[in-house]
């Protein structure tokens, strides 16, 4: 019995930790370049059963067998195993500001892969991120929206001047005194980043590989790839999944009650 009263508690633990990743989703819907999180389910390993037991033999020793009678497995509950985003290409939006930056990727060399913007964050670290939200610091600065440095190639920040720029198509941000690349890089194994609580993603990033096709939007924005709809759905059925394992386990709960009062006081 204590078996099942674990693993209904972990089908619920395991619905709500795909209910907050879920709302999380939601929660970013209208947050440029996210990318939703999806959330892998597995079962922890069955355990195989099996009825132990002996026979006896008519003979004059009274010989006894062991048997050994297989039952079936059973299944020990479900976890959260991981979250990996999805990269996929979200839609782009005009939205006529000059500072934002909407990346759009063309041909690849591989299907892991995925470009990114390099920024700095407040540790000085390089951070990845698809938002191209961009504004222009006090000191003239390209910065995102939390106040981290754009980077350019050679990983400084962008210093425009002002809001007076101009960016090509290949990335190249272009003033009145200089031009400045932009710092996108490409991931091999997107699935390899980890993602922080502001949108950035860390991990191996190098320069971009030659055969690569993408162009850089000016006045665009990439919007976030979650899918209202279906989120919604998935909502909707790890709740009524909750609320099965929930009733299994009060279910449970009152059992091992009456075999507490009504069982113990009958002995």
């Amino acid at each position: 019995m204590l078996r099942g009263f674990y693993a209904a508690a972990s089908g619920m633990k395991t619905q709500q930790r795909y209910q907050e990743s879920l709302g999380n989703n939601i929660a970013n819907m209208n947050t440029p370049g996210y990318k939703a999180d999806q959330a892998t389910i597995r079962s922890f390993p069955e355990l195989l059963i099996q009825a132990q037991g002996k026979k006896s033999l008519p003979t004059t020793r009274s010989l006894n067998i062991p048997i050994h009678q297989q039952i079936g497995s059973l299944n020990t509950g479900v976890y959260v195993q991981e979250t990996l985003p999805n990269f996929s290409q979200g839609d782009v939006r005009q939205t006529n500001i000059s500072t934002d930056l909407a990346l759009v990727q063309g041909t690849l060399p591989d299907e892991t892969g995925g470009l990114f913007f390099s920024v700095q964050n407040d540790a000085g670290e390089v951070g990845l991120t698809r938002n191209g939200n961009f504004t222009v610091d006090g000191q003239g600065n390209l910065v995102t929206n939390e106040g981290y440095y754009v980077l350019d190639q050679a990983g400084n920040p962008i210093q425009t001047g002002g809001l007076d720029f101009t960016v090509t198509a290949d990335g190249v941000l272009q003033t009145a005194g200089q031009n400045t690349a932009l710092g996108i890089v490409y991931a091999e194994d997107v699935n390899s980043l980890i993602k922080d609580d502001a949108n950035l993603f860390s991990g191996e990033a190098a320069a971009v590989p030659a055969g690569t096709e993408y162009t850089v939007q000016q006045g665009f924005l990439e919007s976030s790839n979650v899918d209202a709809a279906s989120t919604m759905t998935e909502m909707m059925n790890a709740y009524r999944m909750f609320e099965m394992n929930q009733r299994v386990l009060r279910a449970y709960d009152e059992s091992l009650g009456k075999a507490v009062t009504e069982v113990g006081r009958l002995g």
